[in-house]
């Protein structure tokens, strides 16, 4: 047994906050790398002691293995943990660990080899016989080779890089015109995220389900699956919700489904923490393996819920080369667990990213809630990582309890500040089809209107700047030294009552408002509400509004106001100046960042003709590519970008002239 008393985390965030807590556990010492970016996250603090390794790009600092090798001989470390993302599936990686005869603390190098070609690793799989999806794998990758093929194979189809997941290098094509440009394209995604642009192509299932099964193994040749976790619910091919026991496995299916991941495991000697992952046919009940995940997946939490097991601490005793300590016959599950990833992005808006600051965050207390996260209030969303806040994990006896927690949860957490997806994670679990488990890898998609949509945003918008005019009025009045017998706001003539006036989602709410005695008439239009001021501060304010009790969270940036209450979810509102500055004017045919990106590629030229639709800009930003179309047609007059440059949000990227 080889002893590890020192670990090198080579990640960041949550995976980093969460590795460093089973050190602690065993008595470990816990070294954290991290970036510019990262100087002041939660995660540096947490560890017992940490090393900065670079600048925030992360190909200059968590994917570059020389500078993690040489912090990892600096502070001693016997063993590297790679978390997942980054360098985790990395064979290069793990084998240069080796040679620096550092314990690397994953599978063995040629199980990762193995996985980390698609094409390669369903040859392997069919050798075993594991079930496959039919499809192309080659060297020949070709545009011509691979749009035969796909010609063969029929539409709809998948085109997936070999290398890598979470959806980067994966395009769903419906037709032969969508081919070329989707090929194009997902070389182009798979070249930036895993440095190959290798495609494989496979038959596309429309009613698929996401299941996948961990699996671990040690050093002595043992196996073991620790059952399912359902993965279904998914955004731009990423896994949103997770849960554990799938609605739809009967017991014969999960039997079947664990035969065949103990299969893939044996295929490849496995000796550590991975996830075998099939699509489930929900029509035929055909299931199909589609990759091995040669690490620990960001949903582990699920199985360590229903398990009773810390997955962190199995894959240190197995790079420890201690032999498994539970056996198959030994693995069981106990109730249910629900993991919810809440992201930085913007649902309204294709889900994309967004920046900032998170100003307060604050979880309910419920039992059975576990939170993974590294963010806390103040800590930054940066343009250089995964956009994801914090991972919510739910467990319960029953599947129906476990929903109704998380719900109440997503209900009342405070995160303000930036935009999330919480509201929409929370919608999710109101649906009656999710609810019954009867759900595909489009659902999302299918119920995109309803889970966008919010019937209540106006009443909603109302209350918060009920609540913000008060907490302004209270700020007003602590900070008053003269005249303070007379009532705030005072006029000369009752009638005229004092006012403010906010912009939310670009709706103009203006609040009128007297107070007489111990009471606030608030008006909207010509609705009155009565409210009465029952306590608060700066950052909390209890308000009664027609009777009902309610209870704000506030946070303030500038004139932009963030606020949370469970009756209204998270509202953001900027006041409106009394003596505003003229709008700055928008460039014609301009085009604008919507939020911080690096330029990719600049797809037109200074006088290239364009039509309505045409591919413009790539961006990327947190590992995520967007691309910018024309709206209508015309000449490309400037270009003020370069590719691979930074840009802020609303950075002037191109000027076309419209015909």
């Amino acid at each position: 047994m080889k002893s590890i008393n020192n670990i090198l985390i080579a990640n960041r965030g949550e995976i980093a906050s969460r590795i460093i807590r089973t050190c602690r556990k065993m008595g470990i010492r816990s070294i954290a790398v991290f970036s510019d970016a990262d100087r002041e996250a939660l995660f540096v603090a947490e560890a017992d002691t940490a090393i900065y390794i670079g600048e925030s790009a992360p190909s200059q600092s968590y994917l570059n293995q020389e500078k993690i090798i040489q912090a990892a001989k600096k502070m001693q470390a016997d063993a590297i943990h790679p978390g997942y993302g980054f360098l985790s599936e990395n064979t290069n990686f793990a084998r240069k660990c080796v040679a620096a005869g550092i314990l690397f603390i994953g599978p063995h190098p040629e199980a990762i080899e193995a996985m980390g070609s698609k094409s390669q690793a369903k040859a392997l799989m069919e050798a075993y016989g594991v079930p496959t999806i039919p499809g192309y794998r080659g060297n020949d990758q070709s545009e011509e080779r691979l749009t035969e093929e796909a010609m063969k194979i029929g539409f709809p189809l998948l085109l997936k890089a070999t290398a890598g997941g979470g959806g980067k290098g994966m395009r769903i094509v419906q037709n032969a015109q969508e081919l070329p440009a989707a090929l194009q394209a997902a070389k182009r995604e798979a070249q930036s995220a895993f440095g190959e642009d290798e495609l494989l192509i496979e038959k596309y299932i429309e009613s698929g389900r996401h299941i996948e099964f961990q699996i671990f193994g040690d050093q002595f040749g043992n196996t073991i699956h620790l059952l399912e976790r359902e993965c279904t619910i998914q955004r731009r091919y990423q896994k949103v919700i997770e849960e554990s026991p799938s609605p739809v496995l009967s017991p014969e299916l999960r039997e079947k489904m664990g035969e065949a991941a103990l299969k893939a495991a044996k295929a490849l000697n496995y000796d550590n923490a991975g996830t075998v992952e099939f699509i489930f046919d929900s029509h035929t009940q055909e299931f199909f393996f589609l990759e091995v995940n040669t690490r620990l997946q960001v949903e582990h939490p699920v199985t360590e819920e229903i398990c009773g097991l810390d997955l962190v601490q199995m894959q240190i005793e197995s790079a420890m080369g201690l032999p498994l300590q539970i056996q198959q016959a030994e693995v069981s599950g106990k109730g249910y667990a629900i993991e919810v990833r809440l992201y930085a992005e913007d649902p309204t808006h294709n889900f994309l990213p967004v920046t900032g600051k998170v100003l307060k965050f604050e979880a309910p207390e419920v039992e059975g809630l576990r939170i993974e996260t590294a963010i806390q209030s103040g800590s930054e969303i940066s343009i250089f990582y995964d956009p994801m806040v914090a991972k919510l994990v739910v467990w319960d006896l029953t599947r129906e309890g476990a929903h109704r927690k998380m719900g109440y949860v997503l209900q009342n957490l405070v995160c303000t500040g930036t935009t999330t997806n919480q509201y929409f994670l929370h919608k999710i679990l109101r649906i009656p089809a999710f609810l019954a488990g009867e759900y595909s890898t489009h659902f999302i998609e299918n119920h995109i209107e309803t889970l966008t949509r919010s019937e209540e945003t106006h009443t909603s918008n109302i209350y918060a700047s009920i609540a913000t005019c008060l907490a302004r009025w209270q700020e007003r009045e602590g900070q008053r030294t003269l005249l303070k017998s007379v009532p705030s706001g005072w006029r000369n003539s009752f009638y005229q009552p004092q006012q403010e006036s906010y912009v939310i989602g670009g709706e103009s709410l203006q609040i009128k408002y007297r107070k007489l005695g111990e009471t606030f008439h608030m008006f909207h239009g010509e609705t009155e509400r009565i409210v009465s001021l029952i306590n608060g501060n700066s950052s909390n304010l209890h308000l009664e509004i027609d009777g009902i009790r309610f209870s704000f969270d506030i946070s303030q940036q500038g004139d932009t106001y963030f606020l949370h209450a469970p009756q209204t979810g998270n509202v953001t509102l900027t006041l409106v100046d009394r003596y505003p500055e003229k709008e700055k004017e928008k460039i014609k045919g301009g085009y604008q960042a919507p939020m911080p990106s690096q330029i990719v590629k600049v797809m037109v030229q200074k006088g290239d003709e364009v039509k309505e639709g045409d591919a413009l800009i790539v961006l990327s930003s947190m590992k995520m590519e967007n691309t910018l179309h024309a709206e209508e047609g015309g000449t490309v007059e400037e270009i003020y970008v370069t590719e691979q440059g930074h840009v802020e949000a609303e950075a002037l990227l191109l000027k076309i002239n419209p015909t």
